[in-house]
Parts: C-alpha cells; structure tokens; sequence
C-alpha cells in the first residue's frame, strides 16, 4: 500500500497536471499560530469598537490590514497611489420628530403609520400629484403633467423591484427625478408584500448607511407611508392637501474603504487572470448598533468569528502566496460594509480596480462561526467548478470539507461572494466549520460575547492553511474553474467570458 504522503503527493499530481511540490515545503504550511493569534487579537480588540463601518474604529482596522499588505510586499493595483478603494457612503440618523396630515384623515403617526427616508427640517403644505412609480416621464409617470411647487405621491418601488435592494435603488431613482422637477416632496405608498411594515419602520426608525451615488446629501424630503390596506386610495384619485412637518433626518457623506492588494502571477500568460481572494472585515459596532442584548459590562460586538476568522485568512494568504506566488496572480480584497448589506462588494463589482473579465474565480471567507473543527464548509462547493483543489487543500492540513450547511438558510445568496457571482464569477465561500445553525453557533453569532478568548487557535491555523493552499490551487490550475452547467449564475459567465 502506498503511505499516505505518497497518497497526497498523488493526488496533487491530478489536481495540478504537473510535478508539484510536497505541502510540507509550501509557504502555508510554515503559517505561525502565534503570528494568527496576534492578527485576531488586535482586529477583534474592544479597542475597534465591533468595526461598524463609518466609524473610526473600522477606518484602523483597514490601515492595519493595508499595513500588513505593505510589510508582505503586496503591491496597490495599478493605477492606484495606495490600497484603499474609497467609497462613499450616505449616514443618516432617524428623524426625531414628524407629523402628517393628509385632506382629511386624521393626522398619522411617525413610525406607526410612516417613515422618514431623507431630506431636511420642513415644514410643508401641498396639493399632491399621483405619478404611479414615478420613474418616467411617460404614461405610468409624470405623463407631461407640471409638478413644480407639488408633493408627488407615488408607489413604493418599480413593477420589477422586489427585493430591498431593488426598492431602495427605485426610491433613490424617482426622488432625484422629482427634485429635477421641482417637486417639494415625494411621498411613497408602501404596499409591497415583500417585508412588513414593522420591519420597515424598525429599519428607518435607527441609523443608516447606505452607497452615495454622489457626494451630495439629498435636499427633497421624502417619506414612505403604510398603505397595506389601500387606506389611502384617495391619494391615487385626486388632489389632496398635505401638510408635513418633520425635523427631517440628519444625512452626512462619510467615506470608507475597501483594502485592496495584489501578487503578480509567474505564468506569463495565466498573469492576466485573476483569483480574487475576498473577506468582509466589518462588524455591526457597539451597544444598540449591534441589534442583539448587550450589558454594561460588555457592550461591544467584537466579530471575531464574523469576520476577523476570514480577515486573518485572507491576510495569511497573503503571506503564503507572496512568499511563493503561483501562475495566476491575485487579487486579495478586504470588504467593508457587509453587515449593511454587502455594500463594499456591491461597490467593487461596480467600480473593479481589475477588470472583471480578468477576474476568473472568487474564493470568498465569511461566515456565522463554527461548531465542528474537523471540517471547512464550503457554500457552492458542487456549483463552482474547484472541489476537487478545495477537498485537496483541506484534506492536506487535517480537514474535511462539508457541502452547503443550512440549505433553508441560502447561505450563498447572503455574503459578499454573491455580488460576483451575478457578474459571473465562480465564487464560493469557505467557512468555519458547521453544519447547522444551532446553540453553539448562536451563542457567538452577531453577539458580544464574539471576542477573541473564545477562538480555537488551533482550528484558525488550520483553517488559514488550507484557505491559502487552496487559493494556491486555482491559481495554478491549468483551465479555470467553471460553474456547473445549469446553474443559476452560468448565463452571466458566458455573457461575461463568452462561450469557450
């Protein structure tokens, strides 16, 4: 029988398709648990203050991972003077105060009735003009009518918009439109079955950042009202009186960043693809911020698991890769604004430093915890074309690879890999360890207690190790990983790489 060393070598054999070099001589396998240990302890330090982005405490932890990039001789990409990407974000606090009064109806309640999305104090008295979606200027629009000096009364989202993302884009879209106009306001009706009203109130109700489409702050006060019931029809059928007071919500331009760092490829060729190595280092900040029980004692969410777990790998990649770079070079991107709904990878795939043609694969890091150290799971390990370079690495440092855990949960759509996924780029998600979402994980998950004392150094050392081994793979495999034919994501391939 043949030892298990000669076993792997074998196996390496296959998955390169030429002479490979024994792990234990690679780069990754020399990866020093102190050195991790440190790299988590100072990320996931209540000094940070949970890594909310916008806040100071996310900004250090973005000069330290571009630090580290600079010690490890990664380069910015070219055409940048450093490896931050800026990106503007639009913070606003809730309204304090807000009244309506619509013709007749008794006077509606902020919060229970309706939201303030944007716009300044006011104090407004209006007739109304019902737009439909308010985004053309045709027949379901402003079909020619004059709205200067009006409130525009228009429906919640767009007939294609479903998701938040979508009704949040459309809203964004028709308030530009009506200020152009000369609007005074925009008042939208929310009927979309899509989330209830309660959770919308809640969501307006606290602070927000959401992506700046510019580095204007919005003057039009706009506001969403409830009309699940069609309570207000009588706005859709005639001119109303409106009267609006509200101290409006206070809204500032803040600017965070992506970190970005790249390893020229050897291959002469195979250097102008890209692997790009991803994980969000935001967290969801301190005390109420973070949206879940906090005392006095420890009111800091600290996101150790989630995501200085996928900072550390990405960083110690960085490490492994530069020290013995492999054909294809790599791209290693640190995220902000995950927590707030993927923004930093949704502003990348828009705005990529490296075209997104020449980005052949994503290898993503993220993750809720871990409760089984034997393994990695992988989300889209049978979707994305590199099981086989994942099981190799993992199994090379001690570990199995667990497929899609908590299919209910639609753990692919819910991380940064799937803003490149939608471009067409292959892109899984390798986690910690887990199977379920049960106790243990909720015990840490997106909670105070999330700090770096109660990490498994061991299992982050592994982890980190096969994270970077595995990079190593698809970065020096002779054809580049492909979606599986029939998956969801393959027609953006083709229409992004063509048919070969």
């Amino acid at each position: 029988m043949l030892k298990t060393s000669s076993l792997l070598f074998a196996s390496l054999l296959l998955v390169s398709g030429a002479v490979a070099q024994p792990v234990s001589k690679l780069p990754e396998s020399k990866l020093n648990r102190s050195e991790l240990e440190a790299q988590m302890r100072f990320l996931a330090a209540d000094e940070l203050q949970g890594r909310r982005t916008g806040e100071p405490g996310n900004m250090v932890a973005a000069r330290y991972i571009a630090e580290q990039f600079r010690a490890l001789g990664l380069k910015p990409v070219a055409g940048q003077s450093d490896y931050f990407q800026k990106i503007p974000f639009l913070k606003a606090r809730p309204a304090t105060y807000a009244s309506l009064q619509i013709g007749g109806i008794d006077s509606l309640k902020l919060g229970r009735h309706f939201v303030v999305i944007s716009g300044p104090q006011s104090d407004i008295k209006a007739e109304t003009v019902y737009i439909g979606y308010g985004l053309t200027d045709g027949a379901d629009g402003y079909n020619g009518r004059n709205v200067r000096g009006k409130l525009v009364v228009a429906q919640v989202g767009s007939p294609d918009a479903t998701t938040n993302r979508g009704l949040l884009a459309a809203s964004e879209q028709k308030r530009k439109l009506a200020a152009e106009k000369g609007a005074v306001g925009l008042v939208e009706l929310y009927t979309s079955g899509t989330y209830p009203w309660p959770i919308v109130t809640r969501s307006f109700q606290g602070e927000q950042l959401s992506l700046a489409s510019s580095t204007d702050v919005p003057t039009l006060l706009h506001i969403w009202v409830d009309n699940g019931k069609n309570q207000l029809a009588s706005l859709k059928d005639a001119s109303q009186t409106v009267s609006i007071r509200t101290s409006g919500r206070e809204q500032r331009i803040v600017e965070a960043v992506n970190v970005a760092g790249v390893i020229e490829g050897t291959d002469p060729k195979l250097k102008n693809e890209y692997v790009l190595l991803s994980a969000h280092f935001d967290h969801v900040g301190v005390g109420k911020q973070g949206g879940q029980p906090y005392t006095a004692a420890d009111s800091i969410f600290n996101g150790a698991r989630d995501n200085a777990f996928g900072t550390v790998a990405l960083l110690a990649s960085a490490k492994a890769l530069q020290a013995q770079r492999p054909k294809r070079s790599i791209l290693f991107l640190a995220l902000t604004g995950e927590e707030l709904g993927l923004l930093g990878s949704r502003y990348y795939a828009e705005h990529p430093l490296v075209p997104i043609k020449q980005t052949v694969f994503n290898l993503n890091s993220d993750g809720a915890g871990y409760n089984d150290t034997t393994i990695v799971s992988v989300i889209g390990l049978n979707r994305t074309g590199a099981k086989t370079e994942i099981e190799t690495a993992s199994k090379a440092f001690g570990l199995g690879v667990f497929a899609d855990p908590a299919p209910e949960q639609n753990l692919f759509d819910r991380s940064d890999n799937v803003n490149f996924a939608v471009k067409g780029i292959p892109a899984p998600t390798f986690s910690a360890g887990f199977k379920t979402f049960d106790a243990d994980l909720f015990k840490y998950y997106h909670q105070a207690a999330d700090n770096p004392d109660t990490i498994d150094y061991g299992y982050l050392l592994k982890f980190c190790k096969a994270f970077a081994y595995t990079a190593r793979l698809i970065a020096d495999k002779p054809t580049r990983p492909q979606w599986v034919a029939g998956d969801k994501y393959e027609a953006a391939a083709k229409a992004l790489y063509g048919t070969n």
